[in-house]
């Protein structure tokens, strides 16, 4: 017989996380532990890791949701996958505790020479929004650090500010050694979309995430269509809850590639149906982390290098927090790592 237990944690920023939707200083997560009565030292944890604001679940939501789980843990559990459409970051965290759990309870969910601490992930080096001048350095810290792929977030200040910073990268940085992805966060309006990105495409960029809001499938085409720049989905995904749906949304707009976050889009099995659909209409895609803490990276970054594709995939975001929970990941140059002779730190 299964019991459950949680406990929630606010994770702190180091610094405000400027996106095109607004200022994040801190963010929920609930720590979910699971174990079986008769042997109760060995236990699976699973992270619940939203985003107020952009995540479909909120804390009263996610919360309710914790304590029916608790009462009837064995219930909830065989039927979980169906009862809980519309919240992506409850199904992730119950799925990987199990995970973890089944797998012996000790943090390995998908064991690998990853896990062994004998490979590495290659990811992008994220560059969060600030003024000209905090991005320049910021991105120079990146590429010091030796990451040959970063990822800007764009659409908080000035536009003609943001190309003369794409501009400086380009002549300082050419394409052959530093990739560059920019993710817009949907902050471009549908009339002037198309030129703003045949702007951005003068400095050789790899892509550009969620130009415009989700839910316009038929301007998102047309964009997918017309663009002199590959176009990745990422809000655009959240909240499409059936097979069917992911095809027909994958067919309409036809995206060069798909930016896959299991905890805002029903968890690691659900992400793998959209790799499969992905790549069956020749559609590229690639993992990225959604803040989760380290909890719910470390299911994510074990799962990616089992299944993952070869690009950079955007899992460096361990160390945002500063009360993050003591795991063994570390990124080392522009690979994350698992470092097997570190120790989790309890958490529940």
């Amino acid at each position: 017989m299964l019991k459950a237990t949680y406990s929630k944690h606010i994770f702190k920023f180091n610094f405000a996380g400027v996106t095109s939707r607004g200022v994040l200083n801190e963010k929920p997560s609930w720590f979910l532990k699971l174990y079986n009565i008769e042997n109760p030292e060995k236990y699976g944890l699973g992270e619940i890791s939203i985003i107020p604001g952009l995540s479909p679940e909120n804390e009263r939501t996610v919360e309710l949701l914790l304590n029916e789980l608790i009462q009837t843990p064995d219930f909830f559990l065989n039927n979980y996958q169906n009862k809980l459409d519309g919240c992506p970051a409850v199904k992730f965290g119950i799925e990987t505790a199990l995970a973890d759990l089944e797998n012996g309870g000790n943090r390995i969910l998908y064991p690998s020479e990853f896990t062994k601490g004998n490979a590495g992930i290659k990811i992008n080096g994220l560059v969060w929004m600030g003024n000209k001048e905090e991005m320049l350095d910021r991105i120079s810290e990146k590429v010091d650090s030796g990451f040959s792929c970063i990822k800007i977030k764009v659409g908080a200040i000035n536009f003609n500010d943001e190309l003369e910073l794409l501009k400086y990268i380009r002549n300082k940085y050419s394409s052959k050694y530093l990739e560059i992805r920019v993710d817009a966060n949907g902050a471009f309006n549908q009339t002037d979309a198309l030129r703003k990105l045949e702007q951005l495409a003068k400095y050789n960029l790899h892509s550009i995430e969620q130009p415009i809001k989700a839910g316009y499938w038929d301007a998102m085409h047309l964009l997918c269509k017309n663009t002199p720049l590959p176009i990745a989905l990422d809000e655009e995904l959240i909240g499409i809850e059936n097979h069917e749906n992911r095809k027909e949304l994958l067919t309409t707009i036809k995206p060069q590639y798909i930016i896959l976050k299991p905890s805002l889009i029903g968890g690691l099995s659900v992400t793998k149906h959209w790799c499969e659909l992905a790549e069956h209409n020749n559609i590229g895609w690639w993992i990225t982390s959604a803040l989760e803490g380290n909890i719910g990276l470390n299911a994510i970054t074990q799962w990616t290098y089992k299944y993952g594709s070869n690009m950079p995939q955007g899992l460096g975001t361990g160390n945002v927090f500063s009360n993050n929970i003591d795991s063994p990941l570390e990124i080392r140059g522009e690979k994350l790592w698992y470092n097997s002779s570190k120790n989790w730190e309890e958490v529940i």
